[in-house]
């Protein structure tokens, strides 16, 4: 029996080591042949055997991992659910800030020649160890038990993430607290340290990270809901000689539609008859229509200009070009899981190290004959120095601090693994056509043959709403004309447009329409060869079958995309531009600019097969685009960069979104996510440092708990302070 497919909802997951339980937990299950478990859309492709498992048996699965499950939801229902977790975690934050705020003044008691002053009398005053015990209580098991929870959930899986470091560090110095607050209580004469500041402090930073990051990855998925929207609802289809509207998924292979002018083309198909041309920008990135005629395909999705056409449906709905984009999208962010976090994997390694010191010690101290109370008290200062305050800020200090130099420079990343990936970048691919150039077109030259023939252009091309008509009158808009008695003006679908103008019959279209009734000039014929061959788009003009005129239009490189290329090229990275436009166009574009590589004639699927036969060359990848086309190939990316004056489907999908459009911001992003990782790099090493330096002399007794906890706070500051020296790094 074929293997039937289960879409879940998966949510609890918080890191990749969530998503591999699960994912390992579904593969073991007799009857599944195959899991993929996706942190970033938080759901679980299924491919099982029904008679040896059911879907509610998944579930249950799924539930026994310690994460909730649930059929597949519609949007609307899965963003009910995530935005009523997000407001949750909202109000925990937020009760666990007003919490730790008395705890945070009490800290000023453990400082040496403060803890005597009459703010810190005042303060041990008000904030008696009752206050403390009663606060720090609510914060360790109601707002932080999501810690122990995950930390049982990493250890019950053969593993340590950065949930047990924080369930390990916050006990202990909650428990030691605990500890003194009832010798005191037994014993008034006591001098107790406390330390409940330590352990709610840090849970309540670890969860402001967390909601930060949470929000910053809320709208990972809008790109696919956006193309969903650009799909027809309707299409006009003729049976027994009548015109139906009927639903575009009631539509069969076969079938023959009419697509009118300003229409929609509702899916794909082949023109049976009619001549017009169609915006493909959605597809191809280009800003000139392109001719279509009978036996020519045309695209679901795609605008209709100017004429209409009957065409016979090619393909069902979920086989168009379209479709095709958003599978593509769904594939490539299912295979985007977030890396695993540098601090798990130090974890992993650190924490087990941390539990056998602080266990030998407190055996050694007793066979030693310390006594029970030394030797605990020895143990807990192993365990307090090595409280991960440090190792739990390194990561998220450091990325709120890049990411918020990237906000205020225009560079948006949608998380923390983005910006890590980004600072491996070796090379970037640009789209053409609105990224690395102006996305519309332009005249650059004209052939001016006869007296009216500027003044005949603008009543003509007036009369269009065609991309090329808008250029030629963007270009003649300060040219003195004089008025024209015009008549009998019509567009001929797919060629250009004629008119009766003055008495003279006009025609104003493509080279190949003008020239095939009309005598062109060697000279000029010869001028508008030299155009075409630099990939220039020609507008010509004939009056009464004579040549009077041309226009050379194209679409020109932005002004500071040399800058950019060139910067990129110093930091050692390749580049290389993807383009739908035909290989002149593109390689002239590619030489003007300095750029490496030349990929032409790229429609979204072949970017995308691009990006990943260059991933699989060992390449870690940027793509920079701004269109819909630019979807596929934005997702598949290590790094998909999107303009942020491109298509909302373009800014959704990528990972790192820039504010306006300057092309220079692109090297400045993989130098900002480079600066930002060695930052978290060298928070570790000052992290730890603190560790490996304490731990030794806390087993040795010679280091009182409050000691480890001024060293705590001390290697908690260093690595605030170094992570916000990225605030005044200077990008070039």
């Amino acid at each position: 029996m074929e293997a039937k497919r289960q879409d879940l909802n998966v949510f609890g997951m918080t890191c990749a080591a969530c998503s591999t339980r699960v994912e390992k937990s579904l593969n073991k299950a007799a009857g599944v042949e195959k899991a993929n478990v996706n942190l970033v859309t938080e759901s679980a492709a299924v491919y099982y055997d029904p008679d040896q498992i059911s879907a509610e048996q998944l579930i249950d699965i799924v539930k026994h991992a310690g994460y909730d499950a649930a059929e597949k939801m519609s949007k609307e229902e899965k963003d009910a659910v995530l935005d009523k977790q997000f407001k949750r975690e909202v109000r925990r934050f937020i009760l666990s800030a007003i919490l730790a705020l008395p705890l945070l003044l009490t800290m000023v008691t453990h400082i040496p020649y403060l803890h005597h002053t009459a703010f810190a009398m005042g303060v041990d005053a008000i904030i008696s160890p009752t206050i403390q015990l009663i606060l720090a209580t609510v914060i360790q098991f109601y707002i932080g038990w999501r810690f122990y929870d995950g930390a049982y959930k990493s250890l019950r899986g053969k593993s340590a993430n950065m949930d047990v470091l924080v369930a390990l560090g916050t006990s202990a110095a909650y428990f030691y607290s605990v500890a003194e607050y009832v010798r005191q209580l037994l014993n008034p004469n006591v001098v107790a340290h406390y330390y409940f500041e330590t352990s709610a402090i840090l849970i309540t930073l670890i969860l402001l990270g967390k909601l930060l990051e949470s929000h910053a990855t809320s709208k990972t998925t809008q790109s696919i809901a956006g193309l969903l929207k650009l799909q027809s609802k309707e299409a006009v289809v003729i049976r027994e000689d009548k015109e139906w509207k009927v639903p575009v998924d009631e539509l069969a292979i076969g079938d023959v539609i009419l697509v009118r002018p300003g229409e929609k083309v509702p899916i794909d198909a082949l023109v049976l008859s009619g001549e017009t041309s169609i915006d493909e920008s959605m597809i191809s990135g280009e800003p000139v229509p392109v001719e279509k005629k009978a036996g020519d395909t045309v695209i679901g999705s795609t605008v209709n200009f100017d004429g209409a056409f009957q065409a016979k449906v090619t393909k069902r709905m979920d086989e168009t070009v379209l479709s095709t984009i958003i599978q593509l999208v769904e594939e490539a962010q299912g295979v985007k899981a977030p890396i695993q976090r540098l601090a798990d994997k130090i974890s992993g390694i650190f924490v087990p190290i941390v539990l056998v010191i602080a266990v030998v010690t407190f055996a050694i101290w007793m066979l030693a004959g310390g006594g029970f109370e030394q030797a605990l008290q020895v143990a807990i200062a192993v365990l307090v120095i090595a409280c991960p305050c440090a190792l739990g800020l390194a990561t998220p200090t450091a990325i709120m601090s890049g990411t918020g130099k990237g906000a205020e420079t225009g560079i948006l990343f949608k998380g923390g693994e983005h910006l890590e990936r980004t600072s491996k970048v070796d090379t970037v691919i640009f789209d053409k056509t609105g990224t690395l150039t102006e996305g519309k077109l332009k005249v650059t030259n004209m052939l001016d043959g006869h007296s009216d023939f500027k003044a005949f252009a603008v009543v003509l091309e007036s009369q269009s709403e065609h991309p090329i008509a808008k250029a030629v009158l963007a270009h003649l808009e300060n040219e003195e004309v004089p008025a024209v008695q015009a008549e009998k003006i019509r567009a001929k679908a797919g060629h250009g447009v004629v008119g009766l103008l003055n008495g003279s019959k006009v025609s104003l279209g493509s080279y190949r329409f003008i020239s095939s009734s009309a005598a062109v000039p060697k000279d000029a014929d010869d001028e508008m060869k030299v155009w075409m061959e630099a990939g220039r788009t020609i507008v010509a003009m004939s009056i009464d079958g004579d040549f009077a005129g041309a226009f050379s239009l194209q679409d020109t490189p932005r002004k500071e995309a040399k800058e950019a290329i060139a910067r990129l090229r110093d930091m050692g990275i390749k580049t290389a531009i993807a383009s739908g436009d035909q290989r002149v166009v593109v390689e002239n574009i590619a030489k003007e600019l300095g750029i490496d590589a030349v990929y032409a004639e790229q429609l979204p699927n072949d970017k995308s097969e691009l990006v990943s036969g260059l991933q699989k060359q060992g390449r870690v990848v940027a793509f920079v685009g701004d269109g819909i086309n630019d979807a596929p190939a934005l997702a598949t990316a290590d790094t998909g960069i999107s303009i942020g004056t491109g298509t909302d489907i373009a800014i959704e999908t990528g990972d790192v979104t820039l504010v306006g459009h300057q092309l220079t911001l692109v090297p400045q992003t993989i130098q900002l996510s480079r600066a930002t990782m060695r930052n978290i790099r060298q928070n570790f090493f000052w992290a730890l440092a603190y560790n490996c330096a304490g731990i030794p002399i806390a087993a040795l007794g010679l280091l009182a708990p409050w000691v480890a906890g001024l060293a705590m706070a001390g290697s908690s500051v260093s690595v605030v302070a170094n992570a916000l020296r990225l605030k005044r790094i200077k990008l070039k």
